[in-house]
């Protein structure tokens, strides 16, 4: 079980690119979360097996068909044993 925390930049506010990655992790059977933050990024955590969550984490690379992401930072963390993914508030 891994853990890694992901803020993309770039055109990924209002393209869907919350509610897909949501919809892959569960696909995946990937946990954590993902949101909006106010300085129009947005923050991603996936928990599971190293070979699903880089899947996730390359995905957040391009994103949905409409986001055009400028940059990915990739954070590795202690995992907390996260189920299920949910789409958290703004911050």
């Amino acid at each position: 079980m891994i853990r890694r925390r992901v803020v993309i930049s770039g055109e990924v506010q209002g393209v869907y690119y919350r509610d897909t990655c949501r919809r892959l992790a569960l696909a995946a059977g990937v946990g954590g979360w993902v949101r909006n933050r106010a300085d129009r990024t947005v923050e991603a955590v996936f928990e599971g097996t190293p070979d699903r969550v880089d899947r996730l984490v390359a995905w957040t690379r391009q994103g949905p068909e409409l986001a055009i992401v400028d940059d990915v930072e990739v954070f590795d963390e202690t995992p907390e044993g996260l189920s299920g993914f949910d789409i958290r508030p703004t911050v």
